[in-house]
């Protein structure tokens, strides 16, 4: 990829995660965490709402089912390890209800919310 395409692939990503943390603020969802990097992986959102803690991944694409298709197993491994030790170091969240979830953001259309979009099949 050349650097002017990298550039911009930041970018679109870095505003889909935007638009995404808005679409759950406005569905009562608190943000926890937001670009999470730990050894095991990386998040692009953590949010809460009552007991359950969502694992979201934000996938932008030319359209929302191409979105939807766009997370692989070894993603959703890196995601679900990530959520493990991400729950171990904060044991406030020990309790909580764990959940994978997606935000699909596509051009021209409100970003979609995926509740419980996958299970950790470990």
């Amino acid at each position: 990829m050349t650097s002017a395409r990298h550039v911009a692939a930041e970018r679109r990503g870095r505003h889909a995660e935007f638009l995404a943390r808005w679409r759950l603020r406005l569905a009562g969802w608190r943000i926890v965490a937001a670009g999470l990097r730990l050894p095991a992986g990386q998040v692009d959102i953590v949010a809460r709402r009552g007991r359950i803690l969502a694992f979201v991944e934000v996938k932008a694409r030319s359209s929302a089912e191409d979105a939807a298709e766009s997370l692989h197993p070894a993603q959703r491994l890196r995601i679900a390890r990530a959520a493990e030790q991400f729950v171990a170091m904060r044991p406030q969240f020990a309790a909580f209800e764990v959940r994978f979830d997606m935000v699909l953001v596509a051009p021209g259309s409100w970003p979609r919310h995926l509740q419980d979009a996958w299970r950790d099949s470990r």
